[in-house]
């Protein structure tokens, strides 16, 4: 089919692994919290690929060592770990985490040309807007949903539908931005057309799985998408 981006009015961006490489200074939080009830301890390469669900899976996942979430386990453990890194998250600062190259001058063209920008993360809304003040991007986003801002996160399209709704626009005129399958099913689920970029953070899985309506190697490709009609 034809896919037409010429009628795209807001674009939603996922955050960790699409605008910002978060692994290290999650990584470090995941040990600490690890530390702090002495189990054994993480690489950042391992986080790299438990990143995408939200804090709870992610966590999970380290207490599984497996993307595979073992069936057995203690929730009251998960609870310890849980506490331990919101705070050593919330409190170690974020100077690990880099802006990927491209995003800010890209961001200023889409701004620029009269794009409304918003960000739908299935990171806890607690740590966002910190992050993206300490990265000087907050004035570029005019919406900022967490995972934890509505009852569902991606690949749920509740928070995509909600942008839509706010802005009174239509399914035609939303774009989702992203690195993950979750975006990319986040966007199917809603009906919107999709980005999907291919250095974020997958599970290991190309993004082009997921068939987005257009792959991306470099963040500055949207410019050249938005520009054009591609066939998918």
């Amino acid at each position: 089919m034809t896919v037409t981006f010429e009628s795209i009015k807001y674009i939603a961006f996922d955050l960790d692994g699409t605008l910002v490489d978060s692994v290290p200074d999650l990584a470090e939080g995941i040990r600490m919290a690890l530390a702090d009830v002495n189990l054994y301890t993480v690489t950042d390469d391992e986080v790299r690929n438990w990143i995408g669900n939200g804090a709870e899976i992610m966590l999970k996942r380290a207490l599984s060592q497996s993307v595979t979430i073992r069936p057995d386990i203690d929730e009251s453990l998960y609870r310890q770990v849980r506490e331990r890194f919101d705070f050593h998250y919330a409190n170690n600062g974020h100077g690990k985490t880099i802006v990927y190259p491209g995003v800010r001058e890209t961001l200023s063209a889409l701004l620029a040309a009269g794009y409304t920008l918003g960000i739908v993360t299935n990171k806890p809304y607690q740590f966002v807007p910190e992050i993206l003040a300490d990265l000087d991007l907050a004035h570029c986003f005019t919406d900022v949903i967490g995972g934890d801002s509505l009852p569902t996160n991606k690949p749920d399209p509740e928070g995509l539908f909600s942008l839509r709704d706010k802005h009174g626009l239509s399914n035609d005129q939303m774009l989702m931005v992203g690195d993950s399958k979750n975006d990319i099913l986040a966007a199917k689920n809603a009906g919107f057309a999709s980005v999907g970029l291919t250095y974020g953070y997958n599970y290991g899985e190309p993004i082009s799985d997921s068939a987005p309506e257009f792959v991306a190697e470099h963040f500055n490709q949207l410019l050249t998408v938005l520009s054009t009609e591609k066939t998918a």
